[in-house]
């Protein structure tokens, strides 16, 4: 079988589970391959995601590696069979591969939980507002590449519908205020948040400069749930890319930050409220 040039999250996230299987059992990637019969080299191109795995295969490793999580194996048998490829594939080499995780982790995620304290997030913004974060980068973007991340951004928001994925967005007043092209182009933003906030699917929550402690990290992120807690991803924007991370301590982490999160962030209906003050605000400002 030919090796896959180009992995996606979730065949990578098989990998990385069998590796977690088998260094919990205490075996060797030899040890593992003997067990298999099978060679050392190709432990290592499934465990990165590289090489295909049947779901007998699958299985297997997890009997040989004393797993009893049922409901861990069961969802990574489900993804090993996948076929077919996501809709972001089609901008593969016109967006970069950070972004098209993204892509895929929001599209095949139960849930989703965003914390955003520089802009918001990229699944509720609207179209100008989008195109004016991308026309503000450093270094800046040629006009055709603006488009395209525009486009994607866009095509990203068809998770954003009644009746799929849940959405439960923690967003900073500093994030509400940012104005990327003008009062104009922030308050249509607002306005569209004002109006996602009414969606039952999608709870929009601010956190005020006022609070007495910031319980986030100073960037944005967004905690999307699988199919079972171990698959959970936390995915982190950095100033020129993405990072994507899934070990259990470091989920176990962001999960802490977003129960305090939700302790002191304002409710829903006074989100409503908090959100609309600032766009009549702004609106006054420069009517």
């Amino acid at each position: 079988m030919a090796l896959r040039p180009n992995p996606t999250l979730r065949q990578r996230r098989v990998g990385t589970e069998l590796r977690r299987m088998r260094e919990q059992a205490g075996l060797g990637g030899s040890q593992l391959a003997r067990e298999l019969g099978i060679h050392a080299a190709q432990v290592t191109q499934m465990e990165s995601g590289k090489s295909g795995i049947s779901v007998e295969r699958l299985r297997t490793i997890a009997a040989v590696c004393m797993c009893t999580n049922q409901a861990l194996i069961d969802s990574l048998a489900e993804i090993a069979a996948e076929r077919g490829k996501g809709w972001w594939e089609e901008y593969r080499g016109a967006v970069s591969t950070s972004l098209l995780d993204i892509a895929e982790l929001e599209g095949t995620a139960k849930g989703l939980t965003t914390y955003t304290i520089t802009f918001v997030h990229g699944l509720l913004q609207t179209e100008a507002y989008a195109a004016s974060v991308f026309a503000r980068a450093i270094p800046p973007l040629p006009r055709h590449e603006v488009d395209v991340r525009t486009d994607f951004r866009m095509r990203r928001q068809r998770i954003v519908h009644p009746n799929t994925t849940p959405i439960r967005a923690f967003i900073h007043e500093a994030a509400l205020r940012m104005q990327f092209s003008g009062p104009k182009v922030l308050s249509e933003q607002l306005d569209a948040l004002i109006n996602h906030a009414e969606r039952r699917e999608i709870s929009i929550r601010a956190v005020p400069f006022d609070i007495e402690s910031l319980p986030g990290p100073s960037e944005n992120f967004t905690y999307a749930e699988g199919a079972v807690a171990e698959l959970d991803t936390l995915q982190i924007d950095t100033s020129h890319s993405s990072l994507i991370f899934d070990s259990p301590a470091q989920l176990a982490s962001y999960r802490e930050m977003l129960r305090r999160m939700s302790s002191v962030a304002l409710s829903e209906e006074e989100s409503r409220d908090f959100i609309w003050r600032i766009k009549k605000e702004i609106d006054s400002k420069h009517g």
